[in-house]
């Protein structure tokens, strides 16, 4: 069931981390899972308004009565609700509604490479200028992600690093954006067998590592399917509400109320106040 989103924001005090549930625990946790568009890396900022348009348009290739308006509203809620899964979980579904409206769907492995070819189109200068140090990797990351990582690892926290992403995608920017030094190798993305990889089994996987229960994990993300996964283990969630054109103002109200309905426990624009998450994630009952 679908939890609210609180009328009236309570902050910790003095900062941006806006408490949603209680978060106290007796034991701190052991190990962290990031996801990594739009949590730590906006490398690729602007995705879904490359893959909403893109199918938009196929589902109009159906022939349905639907006006623009009402098919992007229908898009916007599946991609959404998919945010965090692999990218061909929102391809299965483009090809599930576009058979439901009387089209032929094509492989939705064609609808990812299409996908992904466009959106390479948008991002290609990023990457490059990255590549070629024009840009800083802080240029292109959520303020405040390198202290936070920095501060769990010193705090003996083993860290994760799980994405939608294809893996050798994910290898890549870690790498340009100088982030791969924190997680060693645990960088997990989307591969061919996508049913064998879902973030749940990375969670599980880091559970098991590292002999913990959930209440030992604490999950950062900006997608329901993150927050849904570490709550469902008994682990704490940290929802990345991060206005990704205009990083480090206030919280995107819409990822807000969609991420707090998702369950997550705290909720912050980035990680500036990366101080006082620690001290929270850290401080005993």
């Amino acid at each position: 069931m679908a939890l609210t989103t609180p009328a009236t924001p309570t902050y910790l005090e003095g900062s941006t981390v806006e408490v949603l549930r209680d978060v106290s625990r007796s034991r701190p946790p052991r190990c962290a899972l990031f996801d990594f568009d739009g949590t730590l890396s906006l490398i690729r900022e602007g995705w879904p308004q490359v893959m909403i348009p893109m199918m938009v348009d196929i589902l109009k290739e159906s022939g349905t009565g639907e006006s623009d308006e009402e098919l992007e509203r229908v898009v916007t809620d599946f991609v959404t609700e998919l945010t965090g899964r692999q990218t061909i979980y929102q391809m299965i579904r483009l090809a599930e509604e576009l058979e439901k409206r009387g089209g032929a769907p094509a492989d939705p492995q064609e609808y990812k490479s299409r996908y992904l070819d466009l959106l390479m189109e948008k991002i290609r200068h990023r990457r490059r200028r990255l590549r070629t140090g024009k840009a800083r990797p802080a240029d292109y990351l959520v303020p405040g992600s390198v202290q936070m990582l920095r501060a769990l690892r010193e705090h003996g926290v083993q860290l994760y690093l799980a994405s939608g992403t294809d893996e050798q995608y994910v290898r890549e920017e870690a790498r340009l954006l100088e982030l791969d030094g924190f997680f060693g190798g645990h960088v997990y993305g989307a591969r061919e067998d996508y049913a064998d990889h879902a973030k749940r089994m990375v969670i599980q996987r880091t559970l098991r590592e590292n002999r913990s229960e959930g209440a030992s994990l604490v999950g950062f993300g900006d997608g329901y399917v993150e927050i849904e996964n570490v709550k469902s283990c008994g682990g704490v969630a940290i929802a990345l509400a991060t206005d990704e054109a205009n990083p480090g103002g206030s919280p995107d109200p819409w990822k807000r109320t969609r991420l707090s309905a998702a369950g997550a426990d705290l909720l912050v624009p980035d990680f500036r106040d990366w101080r006082i998450l620690i001290r929270c994630l850290f401080q005993r009952t």
